[in-house]
């Protein structure tokens, strides 16, 4: 563990404490699930840093103190993210910093990994221009810490924090905008401007500056600093796994002793911990349906067998085009043209890097990864479940060797990845083709182990859909959908709902039994090279479903 500054050696003055303790959230709005640990990183590099930082630091402390919601340690110790210390904290957050605050490519890679596999990250103000070289105009130094950010960019009007704008709740009903009441909100502060990387395709945007009303309020047209005027103040996202913050409002040192702000930040907090749900499917992906799935805790991705006939980067792209956010993994499929290398673990970090951008660029979300039989042998387990981490995924499909669970199961739970249990028909997979022989494979173990039916070999193989999910009820962990044109061995795929896999009905079943897996995989088998027609049909039709399953 790399050695930490105590917090109150740079503790704010005693009367700025005072007002931090009188402002104060009385609790956190959501009971930690475990003990949580929050790095607040607050070194600058070439530049003086802002005064509001050491109020943070301050209040951040006593807050999580206070509440319970977490503990604090506060570091300017680049070694504080060698990965042995990194793994100790739930989250880390960025305060306020400027410049190139570590260059070496090891504690680099291991932020990255930290995050994309299921760390928090935050953000504020002076941190949309970390990892630049300030001094020199702020020139880059690493792009993808922009990337995961969300931003770029510190341009803001002229005065010392002086300006005063009116900020416009995007998300009213935000679990992270609780603290404003769904109202539009007076604010006088540094209001940055930000470029590239920011984009609404890439980001939740929950807070942003209101330009007409802001124009009334300062009496004169508002300087322009991007073709499309739009100035976001705080936003949400994923990275991989990871859990990402940014809020502007934190140039001046008052921000940490008002009571809404200080509210704002803890909730944003539990948010990068993993105890508050918040959505985060980007501003500009969200339709009626999409807010619907939301509303239902479901996600619809494309499982990339669908296109395997394609490399995974043209399955990225044709799921973005069918403005799905979110896609499932597949072990035996090239790349790219530029990698022609299946996508499995033996893929080298650079490659796996530009998996990692090739996703980000096109805001698909991997999900899934479907991985044949995940070995019984530790080291080769643990191979598997770091390739997993390092990809961000949150469920594996997989049809192991039974002897070889009680290693999968470990892995399991110490790495927080599931394993759902697939199916084909009975003799390729007759430990787990019917439900009632699955349950007998997980009975006693971690939930983390459980079920991937796979409704066009259960269709196959006689099963109805309905009933196996009663079967499996809390043990489906994520589901291949199908639905065919015939209940028989030789039934191939028809778009959602026009088969004879009664798939509105299923759709019901899995709501009222409350079950919300990883991802529903739309899985079409068939017209390999000329299907996206027939999956847009599907996507319809599940859309349809959850917007009328919402209301």
């Amino acid at each position: 563990m790399a050695a930490t500054v105590p917090w109150l050696a740079r503790a704010a003055e005693p009367t700025e404490q005072q007002r931090i303790e009188a402002a104060l959230p009385a609790r956190a709005v959501v009971k930690p699930r475990k003990p949580r640990k929050l790095l607040i990183f607050d070194l600058n590099v070439g530049y003086g840093g802002h005064p509001s930082a050491k109020v943070a630091n301050t209040a951040f402390t006593l807050m999580g103190q206070k509440t319970g919601a977490f503990e604090a340690t506060v570091s300017r110790d680049p070694a504080v993210f060698q990965r042995d210390s990194l793994r100790k904290f739930d989250a880390v957050f960025f305060n306020n910093n400027v410049g190139n605050l570590f260059t070496d490519p090891e504690l680099r890679q291991n932020l990255i990994e930290f995050v994309y596999g299921g760390g928090g990250l935050m953000g504020v103000h002076g941190t949309s221009v970390a990892f630049t070289r300030w001094p020199e105009g702020a020139k880059e130094d690493w792009p993808e810490f922009a990337l995961m950010l969300g931003t770029r960019g510190a341009a803001h009007m002229p005065g010392d924090g002086s300006e005063v704008v009116i900020v416009k709740l995007d998300d009213p009903g935000h679990p992270l905008n609780r603290a404003f009441d769904g109202k539009s909100f007076e604010y006088r502060s540094e209001f940055f401007r930000f470029h590239d990387p920011y984009s609404r395709n890439r980001v939740r945007v929950i807070q942003s500056i209101d330009n007409a009303a802001t124009e009334k309020l300062q009496g004169a047209p508002l300087k322009q600093f991007r073709k499309d005027n739009d100035y976001p103040v705080a936003w949400v996202r994923n990275y991989g796994r990871g859990r990402v913050f940014y809020g502007s409002i934190a140039h001046n040192p008052y921000v940490f002793w008002d009571a809404k702000m200080l509210q704002f930040y803890l909730d944003a907090t539990q948010f990068a911990l993993g105890d508050l749900p918040a959505p985060t499917i980007p501003s500009g992906k969200l339709t009626p349906a999409i807010r619907a799935q939301e509303q239902l805790g479901w996600r619809l991705g494309i499982e990339a067998y669908t296109f395997h006939k394609f490399t995974f980067f043209e399955a990225i792209e044709k799921t973005a085009q069918l403005g799905l956010p979110f896609i499932g993994g597949l072990s035996f499929q090239k790349v790219s043209k530029e990698i022609p290398k299946n996508f499995n673990p033996q893929l080298t970090d650079d490659e796996l890097k530009q998996i990692r951008l090739k996703l980000d660029a096109h805001g698909v979300r991997l999900l899934t990864y479907y991985y044949g039989a995940i070995p019984g042998d530790p080291a080769a387990c643990r191979t598997v479940f770091e390739f997993a981490r390092q990809m961000g995924i949150e469920t594996f499909m997989s049809e192991p060797d039974p002897k070889a669970l009680d290693t999968i199961e470990k892995f399991c739970d110490e790495y927080d990845i599931n394993v759902a249990l697939h199916n084909h028909a009975q003799k390729e997979s007759p430990h787990y083709w019917h439900p009632d022989e699955l349950l007998k494979v997980c009975q006693g173990r971690s939930r983390r182990i459980g079920a991937c039916p796979d409704l066009g070999y259960w269709m196959r193989s006689g099963i109805d859909p309905i009933k196996g999910l009663r079967t499996l009820k809390d043990r489906v962990i994520t589901i291949q959908m199908h639905d065919l044109h015939e209940l028989t061995p030789e039934g191939h795929d028809v778009p959602w709902g026009t088969g004879a896999g009664k798939a509105a009905d299923f759709l019901r079943e899995v709501h009222r039994l409350g079950i919300k897996p990883t991802m529903f995989g739309l899985e079409y088998s068939y017209n390999w090279l000329e299907s996206m027609p027939d999956i847009a049909t599907c996507i319809e039709f599940f859309n349809k479903v959850s917007v009328n399953l919402a209301k």
